[in-house]
């Protein structure tokens, strides 16, 4: 082998041998760099006596960490497996509340702390937990949490610090039943295999989920669900004491939307972290080498890089998207409202937040993420290779023939949307 290709393949073999931790080397460092993050905002404005919030119960503290981190109370979803750092606090009668905006989540489980994940634009989500009971002599403070990357940073989420919406079957007590396996829901799961350990507010006609309900494992390892009674449930009273809950829905429309968001911020995390490590490893070969430093992407780098775009653009597109139940569903009127509250949209009014859910969730299959914080800050070569993709697929010139879903009317108004709320610029 000469010595380039034997050097070449040198320089990249750790890559493909320890991917597991690579977000831990340069260039990301994660666990290692000072994050960039709305908690790290925050924290900072509380250190010099601003940006405070009514610390009198668990409840005013997380109601004005949505505030803070512009996240709607009308997201609220609730989840009653034990699938958090939290578990001895969660169970059927005792679920865990899960609130999104487009780049934090906030969670609860009743007397406990308050779990948090913030955006950084290069890093991903990052980890933290609060302690509500904190006494008031002293800040609010955001403790960042590693250990939440046994789960959050690996094949579930995929290899990179990722958010994580699992469907599993849930014993009687919450616990998870592991021998009958679980499923990391986006996009493309079917309806019928979501919200296992998940409760469920909403109506959608005939066709079953995992929510609302329990299961027992029988000895031929066989299980006994009842996912009928779980069906179209509006009120969640009958099933715990929901006393305690400021607002008692778990949304139906506000449980698939986050199933996209999370996955399509890990496709992001994932495709940025590709990129930047591609680059870094060019750059590094070419110094050794001698040979100019240069900017954009080639060889491997350049291949690395287009297959990223390529990942993100089947999930910014919804390639695969899972069917609906036949005649759609139908959650909680407050959500649709909050949720496109601030969304930006195109001079005749049209949003990538307008939902559809009849047949499909939304109604212009172009993800909204595209104006989230980790999409604005890809990496130069990976956003240049996506704005070109998109739009050769959206002018009807991609002659893969993946997107031929997307008729020319449904390119033509998500077209318009993207030039005119800035994410294509003329």
């Amino acid at each position: 082998m000469p010595h380039y290709r034997l050097f070449l393949f040198l320089v990249w073999m750790p890559f493909f041998l320890e991917a597991e931790d690579e977000y831990e080397r340069a260039p990301i460092c994660y666990s290692e760099t000072q994050p960039k993050d709305a908690a790290y905002d925050l924290e900072k404005q509380w250190k010099r006596g601003q940006g405070q919030i009514d610390r009198s119960s668990a409840w005013t503290i997380l109601k004005g960490l949505m505030k803070q981190f512009d996240i709607p109370e009308e997201s609220q979803v609730m989840v009653f497996s034990k699938t958090s750092k939290q578990n001895d606090r969660i169970n059927p009668q005792t679920p865990r509340v899960v609130y999104f905006g487009d780049d934090a989540y906030v969670g609860y489980a009743l007397g406990g702390a308050i779990e948090v994940s913030t955006i950084d634009p290069l890093l991903g989500p990052i980890f933290y937990v609060l302690d509500p009971a904190e006494v008031e002599s002293k800040p609010l403070h955001f403790v960042r949490d590693q250990s939440c990357l046994s789960c959050h940073g690996g094949p579930f989420s995929p290899e990179v610090p990722g958010l994580i919406v699992r469907s599993v079957f849930p014993s009687a007590e919450g616990h998870p039943i592991m021998s009958q396996g679980s499923t990391v829901v986006d996009t493309t799961t079917p309806f019928s295999d979501r919200w296992g350990g998940w409760y469920v507010t909403g109506k959608h006609g005939a066709l079953l989920h995992r929510g609302n309900v329990t299961a027992t494992e029988k000895p031929d390892n066989t299980l006994n669900m009842p996912i009928q009674k779980g069906a179209n449930v509006t009120d969640l009273s009958a099933l715990f004491d929901t006393t305690p809950y400021p607002r008692k829905k778990s949304d139906i429309v506000a449980l698939m939307v986050l199933e996209h968001q999370t996955s399509m911020q890990n496709v992001l995390t994932k495709a940025n972290h590709t990129s930047l490590r591609a680059m870094h490893m060019q750059t590094s070969l070419q110094k050794e080498l001698g040979e100019p430093v240069i900017e954009e992407p080639v060889g491997t780098a350049r291949r690395m890089i287009d297959h990223s775009a390529e990942n993100v653009l089947e999930a910014l597109f919804f390639k695969d998207e899972a069917a609906l139940p036949e005649g759609g569903i139908e959650g909680d009127e407050a959500f649709p409202l909050a949720f496109a509250a601030r969304a930006p949209r195109s001079a005749d009014g049209r949003s990538l937040k307008d939902l559809q859910l009849f047949t499909r969730l939304f109604k212009h299959r172009c993800s909204y993420m595209v104006y989230s914080l980790t999409f604005k800050n890809l990496t130069p070569p990976l956003k240049k290779t996506v704005l070109s993709r998109m739009q050769q697929v959206l002018a009807g010139k991609d002659g893969s023939g993946q997107f031929e879903y997307l008729s020319a009317s449904e390119r033509a108004h998500i077209t318009l949307i993207l030039r005119q709320t800035g994410v294509f610029m003329d």
